[in-house]
């Protein structure tokens, strides 16, 4: 199977496979392109996630022409695009034709209900094993919880927080002279 291919086929497997958004789609994102298939590591999977909160669209979309454009240039990160996104067009177009019946029906709400809960399971797993090695000295962990603080308890943007995290590290490692 040529390297398009692979492309296509892993990224339209974790847009069919993962409910929820880019967020929930992590765990499955880290699993495949990071342990599985190692085409890029967990700081880049971090690095892409930043850089999705900062840039419109979905989080997930981003993250798959990041990784098809660093494994193929701009058509690996089309077909990248195209197999992420494949899923979710076709599902959603199934899901508006038949979109009282999915509404109404006692068992697809009891289900999602269900489906939601193992996503926030995952997700805080996700997010557990990406903090011990992102998190990695006192201010990093204190640039984390400032961040968790202003997006929990203030009416701030994302990328706002995004940027004052960015211009903290800048100004730390600038003024202060260390290197990381």
């Amino acid at each position: 199977m040529n390297e398009y291919m692979q492309l296509y086929m892993a990224f339209l497997r974790i847009g069919l496979l993962t409910f929820g958004g880019g967020l929930a789609m992590l765990p499955m994102l880290k699993y495949e392109l990071v342990e599985k298939k190692k085409w890029i590591t967990e700081e880049d999977l971090l690095d892409c996630y930043a850089i999705g909160q900062c840039t419109p669209g979905i989080i997930a979309v981003n993250t798959a022409t990041y990784v098809g454009y660093k494994r193929k240039g701009i058509a690996g990160g089309i077909v990248s695009t195209l197999g992420m996104v494949t899923p979710s067009l076709v599902i959603i177009t199934l899901v508006a034709i038949c979109l009282q019946a999915f509404i109404e029906n006692v068992w697809v709400q009891h289900a999602l209900m269900g489906v939601r809960a193992v996503v926030c399971a995952l997700m805080l797993n996700t997010v557990l094993t990406l903090a011990k090695k992102s998190l990695k000295n006192a201010f990093c962990a204190a640039v984390c919880a400032a961040a968790f603080a202003l997006a929990m308890f203030v009416d701030i943007p994302t990328v706002c927080i995004v940027l004052l995290a960015g211009a903290a590290g800048i100004l730390l490692y600038s003024v202060g002279g260390k290197k990381q």
